[in-house]
C-alpha cells in the first residue's frame, strides 16, 4: 500500500471538512484510508492510502476534480441546532463489539449484518411506536411496498443526477435459453468474471430503493390529494445505499430500514405537518430518555456542477433538518430527517392539490426514520441490559 499526497488546486475552508469526509472514497475505488491535510482555516489537500503508485495518481485527479466540482467557492452557513434533548449523553463506545460478542450482531458482508433476537425486538418495538404515531396521530394511510422499485422512477425524481454514488441496480440474464445455457457452461468449467456474467446480462429497470418515498410518489402519480390539509402516507420495508468504506457496523449500512411518513398537500399544510411530526419525534426521544439534537442539514449531492448550490440552499432555506443522537463520547449519527421538498415531486409524478378553482402541483415532505441506526443508539446510551432501558421499551420487549 502507499500513500499518496493530493494538493488541491485552490485550498478550501475547513468548514467544508464534513462534506468532504463524506466523498472522498466514492472519488476512487483503490483508496483504502485517507486524511484530510489542513490548517487551522483551510484544507489544502488530502492523504490517501492506495494499493499503487498508479492508484494514486489516477486518483488524484479524480479527487481534485470531485473538490472543485463539488465544494469549491461556495459559502458556507454555520451549524444551525433547533433542539437539544434534556437527557445527557452516556456512551461506552463499545456496543457493537459487546453485540457481536453475545451473538446479536454478525457481519455477513461489507455493510451487511445479520442481528439477533434483543435488537430485532428492540428494532420492532421503535418502529411500532413510530407507526403508532404516524396512523394513530397523524391519521396516515400504510402500505407495504415490493423491494425493488422501477428504474424510471428514480430517473423521474432526479435521483440519478442527484445520488448517483448511491444506486445499486437489479439485473437478471438474457431470457433466452441459449443464454442460460453458456452460463451454465461457464460455471461447470470454472465460473465466470463479473465481466463474463455481465455480457449474458441486460434488464436494468429496476433498483434497490434507497428510501421508501419514492415508491409512495409513483403509487400516486396523477392523482389528487385530499382538497383540505395534508394526506399522509407512511410504510416501513428495506432500503439500499452503495456505502463503499463508509459501510460500518450498524451506523452506516448497504441494506437497512426505513420508517418513513410523507406528507402532501399545499405548501403551508405540509410544513406545518413536518413541523408538528418532528416536535413530536423529539418528545419521544426524550421518552426513551435519549441524549441528542436536531440541526439543518443537506444532502450529499455528488459531482454535478450545482451540488454545492444545492447544499448551500439546503441549509439556508431549512428544507433539511437531521435528528442526531450520541453513539459515542464524540461521534453522533443521523437516525432521522425530516425533508420539505416544495412541489418538486409533485411536479415529477402529476401529483396534483387544489388551490381555489385550479389543480397545482402538491407539495411534499417526509420523516425517515433508520431503524438500525435507531436502534444502535439505544443500545449505545442505555447497554444491552433490558433492565436498564425505559419502561416504554422494557415491557414490550421479551426475553428469549
Amino acid at each position: 500500500m502507499n500513500w499518496t499526497e493530493v494538493t488541491l488546486n485552490t485550498p478550501i475552508s475547513v468548514d467544508y471538512e464534513e462534506e468532504l469526509v463524506r466523498r472522498v472514497y466514492f472519488a476512487s475505488e483503490a483508496i483504502t484510508d485517507f486524511k484530510i491535510v489542513k490548517t487551522e482555516q483551510q484544507i489544502t489537500g488530502v492523504s490517501i492510502k492506495v494499493p499503487t503508485a498508479h492508484d494514486g495518481e489516477k486518483a488524484k485527479s479524480t479527487l481534485i476534480a470531485l473538490v472543485e466540482t463539488d465544494l469549491a467557492n461556495h459559502p458556507i452557513l454555520p451549524q444551525k441546532i433547533t433542539w437539544h434533548s434534556r437527557h445527557k449523553p452516556t456512551t461506552t463506545g463499545t456496543v457493537f463489539e459487546e453485540l457481536e460478542a453475545m451473538g446479536e450482531a454478525t457481519e455477513m458482508g461489507k455493510g451487511l449484518i445479520a442481528i439477533g433476537c434483543l435488537v430485532m425486538q428492540l428494532q420492532d418495538r421503535l418502529d411500532q411506536l413510530l407507526q403508532s404515531i404516524a396512523v394513530d396521530e397523524f391519521g396516515a394511510m400504510e402500505y407495504r411496498y415490493p423491494t425493488l422499485i422501477a428504474t424510471e422512477t428514480l430517473r423521474r425524481a432526479d435521483y440519478f443526477s442527484s445520488f448517483p454514488q448511491f444506486l445499486m441496480f437489479v439485473t437478471r440474464l438474457h431470457n433466452d435459453t441459449r443464454t442460460y445455457q453458456a452460463f451454465q457452461k461457464q460455471q461447470a468449467s470454472g465460473g465466470a468474471t463479473n465481466q463474463e456474467i455481465l455480457d449474458h446480462c441486460f434488464n436494468l429497470d429496476y433498483c434497490l430503493p434507497p428510501t421508501m418515498c419514492y415508491h409512495t410518489f409513483q403509487q400516486l402519480e396523477g392523482s389528487r390529494v385530499a382538497d383540505a390539509g395534508s394526506s399522509v402516507v407512511t410504510s416501513v420495508g428495506k432500503s439500499f445505499r452503495f456505502e463503499s468504506r463508509y459501510a460500518k457496523t450498524l451506523e452506516r449500512l448497504w441494506d437497512f430500514t426505513i420508517r418513513e411518513i410523507v406528507f402532501l398537500g399545499d405548501q403551508a399544510d405540509v410544513l406545518a405537518s413536518r413541523e408538528a411530526f418532528m416536535k413530536r419525534s423529539f418528545q419521544l426521544i426524550e421518552d426513551l430518555g435519549l441524549a441528542g439534537h436536531c440541526e439543518a442539514a443537506n444532502d450529499p449531492f455528488f459531482c454535478s456542477g450545482d451540488a454545492a448550490s444545492k447544499v448551500f440552499s439546503q441549509r439556508l432555506m431549512e428544507l433539511k433538518y437531521e435528528l442526531r443522537l450520541p453513539i459515542d463520547s464524540d461521534q453522533t449519527i443521523a437516525a432521522a430527517s425530516f425533508n420539505y421538498h416544495s412541489d418538486h415531486f409533485g411536479s415529477c409524478f402529476e401529483i396534483t392539490e387544489n388551490a381555489g378553482q385550479t389543480a397545482q402541483a402538491a407539495h411534499t415532505a417526509c420523516v425517515g426514520f433508520g431503524l438500525e441506526r435507531l436502534t444502535f443508539a439505544v443500545l449505545s446510551q442505555h447497554g444491552t441490559d433490558r433492565n436498564d432501558w425505559p419502561d416504554i421499551l422494557r415491557s414490550e420487549v421479551t426475553s428469549r
